[in-house]
């Protein structure tokens, strides 16, 4: 584990120097300052305004996941299938904004669109969770069901009774990550709390921007008062209900884009010219297109992508060992604690897109943004499980009396396996986020994908996009094999995903 912990940083730090990390504004320290000013001076007189956005981050949460789950419980059962394993990493792989990105030509700033960006990818992350929860189920309730009894039977009563509070739990951590998702899709125009966040902060009026993060603070702080077991099916259908007045849908739109605009250029040019819309294939012209595409665009989009990725891999790691001991109960006191723990839970409730376009306003669209918002981000929520877990450490007899001794030669060496493999498991979540951040004007593949949209060129977005999700399926794989290797596991999967 130290030989990979140290050629993790090694990386790292030789991405550093090929980075490009630097500050662009002029006038950082003051922007930063008017921030500070603003979060102390929150306008709620604007929120009755922007009841409406809050609103709809609520129902397209409900929607999304609602889909999610269907469509993953029903995708879990075929999970142990190699085509079906692929089909659900390709879909979760894709960030829900590339996804919002795909629908919105064909249905534009619509309901649907939102909807499925979160629904699909969910549904490729519950059917994973779920078959590796149903995996790990004690099997021993089901010899005592007749040998006759189905499948269905034998998981409705053998395994199911004894995996729903796992499940429900996962479930609720779910539902807290698609209203982090259905706030940051207004970033992209749809009318969720994002939209109004954007302008907030492009405007300079961060009185209003902060009243709107701290009523989504409290959104996401209030669940376990108000989503409740038995309100959700209600709270499903009247979020159905709210979203089915405004969804309009062209199905000549929507199979003109998949079966025509989405093809590469080369296929549409001469049917393009002459009108007549019909398709050939020149194989050079083809090939070309694709080569250049990938060299001018994919490639660079990649370069950035897997150097962010690394330093903020290193960064999340180290952001994790400094916070640690300012949680665990072994070293901090319990007001230190406390006021650590409010501030982790406000850096990992905070979408990293939301943090990185914070600091792109203070520091200009560089690498340097993505790589502290991610780190932050991650760092909060690593720092927060291995607490956790070295809270249950108790401590031998000839334990260090210093705690700085007591942190190096005890605790940490009994929960760095761990902590190694939670930084593995998020490795791919980093790789996805980093590519999305391109959005914001740091050259990742999200950068290229951006133009592409802008540009109407569905089909390099379209093939950018399938070079993203299998970037992002080569790390998952590659992330498992190193867990296996190093003979770490996480041990549960329900908070980090």
């Amino acid at each position: 584990m130290t030989r990979a912990s140290l050629t993790l940083l090694l990386i790292a730090i030789l991405c550093a120097f090929v980075a490009d990390i630097e500050v662009t504004t002029l006038d950082p320290w003051g922007e930063l300052g008017r921030m500070a000013w603003g979060a102390l001076t929150p306008d709620a007189s604007v929120l009755y305004t922007f009841r409406n956005a809050l609103l709809n981050t609520v129902t397209f949460a409900f929607c999304g996941i609602s889909l999610g789950i269907v469509a993953g419980g029903l995708l879990s059962a075929g999970f142990q299938l190699t085509p079906v394993r692929l089909f659900c990493g390709f879909i979760r792989a894709i960030h829900e904004i590339f996804w919002a990105f795909l629908f919105l030509p064909v249905v534009g700033l619509n309901p649907v669109c939102g909807i499925l960006a979160i629904g699909i990818p969910y549904a490729g992350v519950f059917a994973k969770v779920y078959s590796e929860i149903w995996q790990e189920a004690d099997r021993r309730p089901l010899r005592g069901l007749p040998a006759t009894a189905s499948g269905l039977s034998r998981f409705l009563y053998g395994l199911l009774p004894l995996t729903l509070p796992a499940l429900r739990n996962y479930t609720s951590y779910r539902f807290e990550c698609a209203l982090r998702s259905s706030a940051v899709l207004g970033f992209i125009g749809l009318p969720t709390l994002g939209f109004h966040l954007e302008t907030a902060f492009r405007e300079g009026l961060y009185s209003e921007a902060a009243i709107l993060m701290y009523a989504f603070y409290l959104l996401i702080g209030s669940l376990r008062y108000w989503v409740k077991p038995r309100l959700i099916p209600l709270y499903v259908l009247l979020s159905i209900g709210l979203t089915s007045t405004a969804i309009r849908l062209s199905w000549a739109n929507l199979t003109r884009f998949f079966s025509y605009e989405i093809l590469p250029w080369p296929i549409r040019r001469q049917g393009f010219v002459d009108g007549s819309g019909d398709l050939s294939l020149p194989v050079d012209q083809t090939w070309t297109w694709l080569v250049t595409r990938f060299t001018d665009q994919a490639l660079p989009g990649i370069y950035d992508t897997a150097i962010l990725t690394q330093i903020a891999l290193a960064a999340t790691g180290l952001l994790t060992l400094l916070a640690l001991p300012s949680i665990c109960r072994h070293f901090a006191s319990p007001l230190v604690s406390r006021l650590s723990h409010y501030v982790l839970i406000v850096a990992r409730t905070t979408p990293e897109y939301i943090l990185a376009y914070i600091f792109v306003q203070l520091w200009g669209p560089s690498l340097l943004p993505a790589i502290a918002a991610i780190a932050l981000h991650n760092g909060a929520i690593l720092a927060y499980l291995s607490g956790q877990h070295a809270d249950r450490i108790q401590l031998r007899l000839d334990a260090p009396g210093r705690r700085a001794d007591r942190y190096g030669f005890e605790v940490l060496p009994r929960i760095y396996g761990q902590l190694l493999a939670f930084l593995f498991y998020r490795w791919e979540i980093m790789m996805r986020e980093s590519a999305i951040l391109g959005i914001l004007g740091i050259t990742t593949l999200g950068f290229f994908i951006d133009s592409a949209i802008a540009e109407d060129k569905m089909d390099q977005f379209v093939l950018l996009l399938l070079v993203t999700a299998f970037l992002n399926m080569g790390i998952d794989s590659l992330s498992q094999r190193l867990r296996k290797g190093l003979h770490i596991s996480i041990g549960s999967v329900k908070t980090v995903e």
